[in-house]
């Protein structure tokens, strides 16, 4: 809640055209914001290209931000929006970074947990954007059903019907 209460005294400084603020906010929240285009493309350098775009896109929408929710939460639905007109230009089947696996000692387990990640990453990838993005703000970022709704800017029901097709698509997947 504080954060959120000082998020919302830089954007208002910001859009006065204070660039410490927005810097600080792009720092605040360029973690989170790259780990979900990471999320959704499955490339660390598409992440970074789609998170810089996201942050370029919030400073020129700053004045139009309402504030009807967080900054965090608008910059989510930046970076969405992003990452799917990312997917629309460029369908990719890459795999997520060996760097985001579960490393475990024993070599077997590692080549199993190996292989299996890159099933559900290439799965992810092949869910609809719709789906992909539902998934991605559920389950990685954390974020609540309502927040998930309100990023996408659609209902609640549309955001649980998603998440639910995306998991029995991933459940089908894994049992092969």
């Amino acid at each position: 809640m504080v954060l959120e209460a000082e998020d919302r005294v830089l954007v208002a400084a910001a859009r006065r055209g204070d660039l410490d603020a927005f810097e600080v906010l792009v720092r605040r929240h360029q973690t989170p914001i790259y780990r979900l285009a990471l999320r959704m493309l499955g490339s660390h350098s598409d992440a970074q290209d789609v998170a810089q775009e996201a942050f370029i896109q919030a400073w020129r929408s700053l004045a139009r931000f309402r504030g009807d929710s967080s900054f965090s939460t608008w910059m989510h639905r930046i970076a969405v929006n992003r990452g799917l007109n990312h997917i629309a230009a460029r369908r990719s089947d890459r795999e997520l970074s060996p760097e985001l696996t579960d490393v475990r000692t024993d070599p077997a387990e590692i080549v199993e947990r190996s292989a299996q990640l890159a099933i559900l990453t290439r799965e992810i990838l092949a869910l609809s954007p719709d789906q992909r993005a539902a998934l991605v703000l559920r389950e990685l970022q954390g974020l609540s059903y309502e927040e998930v709704a309100q990023t996408l800017g659609v209902s609640l029901a549309a955001v649980k019907g998603r998440i639910h097709r995306a998991r029995l698509a991933l459940a089908e997947a894994m049992d092969k």
